[in-house]
Order: structure tokens, then C-alpha cells, then sequence
């Protein structure tokens, strides 16, 4: 019975110390301690917000079993089996981040600046998304959104008719809002991309979303893009 008390107690504070080194990785604080981790990097990480009432349980438990160990390897109480059980899933999904590829929507539709605005306007009929990215000469150059299209069309309505004949993707662009968007290659996990969300919302940005590529660079077609309702979307519990 003893050798079993003491493994859990190893296993919880194990599991704990991943958790709290995990954190120091993420939240970028200049005091380390886990509960003020916990209170900081909850505004920033949805994993921590999701967690953030067991984390300090698991933070005040941790207190009374360590701090009061009567020797090395001997602690004065024993974690609940589940309680165990628990904080070790959690220390899982802490070390072991999803990539964001699996969370990203996969099947992105792209058109090239040159391309003929109908064919644009079929592929918003048949797919039904509201922004596409678009590439010139290889390079992924910005986002095109459905509200621009409108506001091309109210401009170019004569007699209650719009002429799609000449009109390209690039003019378009001329009445497109600036939609920042960011790159990360398709070894990014959830935490990168949360991250770069949170930075960006820092600096007063507008991220629009987060494009997946090979290596994280413009000139390679989008692998997957994260909006950020992808992330608010995640379960994590």
C-alpha cells in the first residue's frame, strides 16, 4: 500500500512540474510562480482559460503534499487516484499540443490576381466561403473577401446590370479592405497559432487568419487556414 501511496503522489507532482514548466514556456512572465502563470496565461491560451479552476486546485494540492514531505520521496498525503488520472491528461495536453493543422479548415480555394472576376464569382457559388485567398506570381498577396466583391458590383451597376465580360480578380482589389494574415509552416501547434492571435490583438492588429503552408512561406500554397473562431471552437476538455 505504501509503494502505491507513494507513486501517485511521484506521478501527481510529475505530471505537475510538466504542467508548471510548460507554462514558463508559454506565458511570458517575469514571476514564474504557477498560480500567477495561471492567472496570466489564461487571458491568452484558451487550454489555460479551459483548465484554469483545476490548475490552482491541482497548484494548492501540490502545496500540501510537497511542502510537507517528511523525507525525500516520502509525502505526507495521497492524490485521489482520478485526481491523478486527471492532472496527467492535462499534462498531455499540455506537452503534446495538437498540431494546427488538425483544427484549420483544409480545403482552401485560391485564385491568381489575373484571374477572370466570373470564375471568381462561380467558385463563391459552388463553395460558398466568404474569403479566398489570392496569389500573384506565385506569392500569396492577400485576402479577397465577398464584401468587396459587393462593393465592386454596387460601383459597376448600370441599368440594374453588373458586366463580368473584362473584369479581373485585380479589380477587385481596389476596393479591398487590408486583412492582415500570417504564415506558419504545418509543423505549428495550436499553441503557436493562439499566440501569434494574442500578439497580434496586442499591437491593436486585426488578424484575419492564420495560413498554413509547407515551410510557413507565401510563395507555397495553402495547406489549411485558422480563423479566429477555429480557436474558440476548440474543446478542451
Amino acid at each position: 500500500m505504501e509503494s502505491t501511496t507513494s507513486l501517485r503522489s511521484e506521478r501527481f507532482e510529475i505530471a505537475f512540474n510538466k504542467i508548471h514548466l510548460k507554462l514558463k514556456k508559454m506565458v511570458k512572465n517575469e514571476t514564474p510562480q504557477f498560480r500567477n502563470l495561471v492567472f496570466k496565461g489564461a487571458k491568452k491560451f484558451s487550454i489555460i482559460k479551459t483548465h484554469q479552476e483545476e490548475l490552482h486546485q491541482f497548484a494548492r494540492l501540490r502545496n500540501a503534499i510537497v511542502h510537507n514531505k517528511y523525507d525525500l520521496g516520502q509525502y505526507i498525503a495521497e492524490p485521489h487516484a482520478e485526481t491523478v488520472r486527471r492532472i496527467e491528461m492535462i499534462s498531455d495536453i499540455f506537452t503534446k499540443p495538437n498540431e494546427a493543422l488538425s483544427i484549420a479548415t483544409k480545403e482552401v480555394i485560391i485564385y491568381n490576381y489575373d484571374d477572370d472576376l466570373a470564375t471568381l464569382i462561380q467558385g463563391i457559388h459552388d463553395h460558398s466561403y466568404s474569403q479566398y485567398p489570392i496569389y500573384q506570381d506565385g506569392y500569396c498577396i492577400g485576402l479577397l473577401t465577398a464584401k468587396a466583391i459587393v462593393r465592386w458590383m454596387a460601383s459597376h451597376t448600370f441599368d440594374s446590370k453588373v458586366d463580368f465580360a473584362e473584369a479581373k480578380v485585380w479589380d477587385i482589389f481596389n476596393f479591398e479592405e487590408k486583412h492582415p494574415i500570417a504564415f506558419v509552416s504545418k509543423s505549428a501547434n495550436i499553441f503557436e497559432v493562439e499566440e501569434i492571435f494574442a500578439d497580434a490583438h496586442i499591437k491593436k492588429q486585426d488578424l484575419e487568419c492564420v495560413v498554413i503552408t509547407e515551410n510557413g512561406q507565401k510563395n507555397h500554397k495553402p495547406l489549411g487556414v485558422i480563423t479566429p473562431w477555429d480557436l474558440i471552437e476548440i474543446d478542451y476538455v
